[in-house]
């Protein structure tokens, strides 16, 4: 009996698959406004690591005070990896956001979705799904190279892409991406405590 009433209280309910579809909206303008800046230089492109988990910290923390069931964190990433391929970012990311969101999730619940340590280090994993961007570049060079010239872009900015991302660099991108995903997730909290605890909103 007692069995039946947890599998029931720990299923997501409409209102979970709501939030999740808001947060994700929401995560993706964030990932969007800061892509548009990617059209200004190459560089930019390439500090979605850090820009994207700070810019986005205090939704992905407000997000995770909604958290209390498995499932909520993987369904977000399985909406991001939909999103990205209907945007033109392909497939080629798509394991990695998918994978980034269950251990995520897994990283939450086994803190009971309470605990703060565990929340910095999940979003600081499912932060990762931001490189998924830099596949295309990496994975399919020459196709992109050669796309984004016809699309108008210079030869100097594809240079300086491609030196900033690549099989080199790309290891680098990951470790700034779990770094600034904790960091942005302490901020986050901080300003959440402080704005929006107190205001009764959380």
């Amino acid at each position: 009996m007692s069995t039946d009433t947890n599998d029931k209280t720990n299923r997501l309910k409409p209102k979970d698959f709501i939030t999740v579809g808001i947060f994700t909206a929401i995560l993706f303008v964030v990932e969007f406004a800061c892509g548009m800046l990617g059209y200004i230089h190459p560089f930019i492109v390439a500090s979605y690591v850090v820009m994207i988990p700070l810019v986005g910290a205090v939704p992905m923390m407000l997000f995770y005070t909604k958290v209390e069931k498995f499932g909520m964190i993987t369904i977000m990433s399985v909406l991001l990896a939909i999103i990205m391929f209907v945007t033109g970012m392909g497939f080629l990311g798509a394991p990695l956001i998918i994978l980034s969101g269950v251990i995520a999730d897994l990283i939450a619940k086994s803190g009971k979705y309470k605990s703060f340590k565990k929340t910095v280090i999940s979003n600081g994993i499912f932060s990762l799904w931001i490189c998924a961007n830099y596949f295309p570049v990496i994975v399919s060079a020459d196709s992109y190279r050669k796309d984004l010239l016809d699309g108008g872009y210079s030869a100097e900015y594809c240079n300086n892409l491609f030196m900033a991302i690549n099989y080199k660099t790309i290891g680098v991108l990951l470790i700034l991406c779990f770094v600034f995903g904790c960091i942005g997730a302490v901020i986050g909290k901080a300003i959440v405590r402080k704005h929006f605890e107190k205001a009764g909103i959380v």
